[in-house]
């Protein structure tokens, strides 16, 4: 019986890693064309057959003639306005570059309070020529529901907590909530920093959650006791609103902890802010680690630790993952995470 062909076995052939395989296999990650077609070219030599994306050899070999175009949009629901802040606005450009490729056009539809409170679709959707919808900042769970029932492929980026126990038709797709903070709460109790906080409104979204959970997860772990009075996650309004929140929250606290890790960077700012306001300095008098890598993080004083998410990734995931359920739209639900890089900056020191 033939040796079964294995990505290590690829990798030794050509000497790389197992990773750059892997992604150019299943076709997913940021890797030169040039060193895609290589090991692709390598696997066919070698005998390997479980290619996750490909319809045949002839397509590998000749990706410029796999497929036919195909036409229609793919239409993008968002709850906010995607500044340049935000993950979203330059995983878009791979997004769209993607499925612009195979001949999707993508249109943009911004799903205002009205259409929540109606479960009504914006006036600028057009369901007759849409061959599916990505949704970013979208955690309302009824209208989610409500568009995966029209009968129309969708994908949510991040998505409602209640995902959770209503589960959506749909595929999710998120960044790893959980490593990077296993690894902070690790590093940190080893240097003898025990008393950490948590800060952001837990059910705002999946992603939200998922960090708040590994922060307790990662304390249970390294035997540290969570303390209910240094976590802040209410619910309350983003925006000038919740920095004042954050800072009257912060003037009833009896005592501060050694740490807060925040659900994103810019609810580590709004803390900052108030913590700055109190004459109370970081990192001397408590550290803070935030979330998402954003601009802003880089810029402010101190240079917030965080998480960076690998916004080209996501980008070419989510046009992966659309596709495929539009090619194959009797796939079972997938959820599916991208990797994420722990940056420690001065915030932590």
């Amino acid at each position: 019986m033939a040796t079964k062909v294995t990505l290590q076995d690829i990798a030794d052939a050509l000497g790389v890693s197992r990773n750059t395989v892997s992604k150019a296999i299943n076709n997913t990650g940021v890797l030169a064309e040039s060193t895609r077609q290589k090991v692709l070219e390598k696997a066919i030599e070698m005998g390997y057959k479980q290619f996750s994306y490909a319809n045949s050899v002839s397509e590998i070999r000749n990706p410029s003639v796999a497929k036919t175009k195909a036409s229609g949009e793919i239409a993008l629901f968002t709850g906010s306005f995607l500044n340049n802040s935000h993950f979203a606005s330059t995983m878009l450009d791979k997004f769209q570059h993607e499925v612009s490729l195979l001949g999707y056009s993508l249109t943009m539809h911004r799903v205002d309070e009205h259409n929540v409170a109606e479960l009504s679709l914006p006036l600028s959707f057009r369901q007759e020529n849409t061959k599916a919808i990505a949704c970013i900042e979208m955690f309302n769970h009824p209208y989610c529901e409500m568009l995966c029932s029209l009968g129309i492929p969708v994908l949510m980026i991040d998505a409602p907590v209640a995902s959770y126990w209503k589960p959506l038709d749909a595929d999710i797709l998120l960044m790893d909530n959980f490593s990077s903070i296993y690894t902070v709460v690790n590093d940190m109790s080893k240097r003898g920093i025990t008393s950490i906080g948590f800060v952001g409104q837990v059910t705002h979204c999946r992603s939200f959650y998922e960090r708040f959970m590994a922060f307790r997860e990662a304390m249970y772990i390294n035997n540290l006791t969570v303390n209910d009075d240094y976590c802040l996650t209410e619910v309350h309004p983003h925006g000038d609103d919740y920095k004042d929140y954050l800072y009257k929250a912060l003037e009833n606290m009896k005592s501060f902890p050694e740490m807060f890790i925040c659900a994103n960077d810019f609810v580590a700012l709004d803390l900052l802010y108030g913590l700055k306001k109190m004459g109370v300095e970081c990192p001397r008098d408590i550290k803070l680690f935030g979330f998402d890598d954003s601009p802003e993080s880089k810029i402010v004083t101190p240079s917030l630790s965080t998480s960076h998410i690998h916004s080209q990734i996501i980008g070419y995931s989510a046009a992966n993952l659309i596709i495929s359920r539009i090619e194959q739209p009797d796939l079972n639900y997938r959820i599916t995470y991208t990797e994420t890089d722990l940056i420690y900056r001065d915030s932590t020191m």
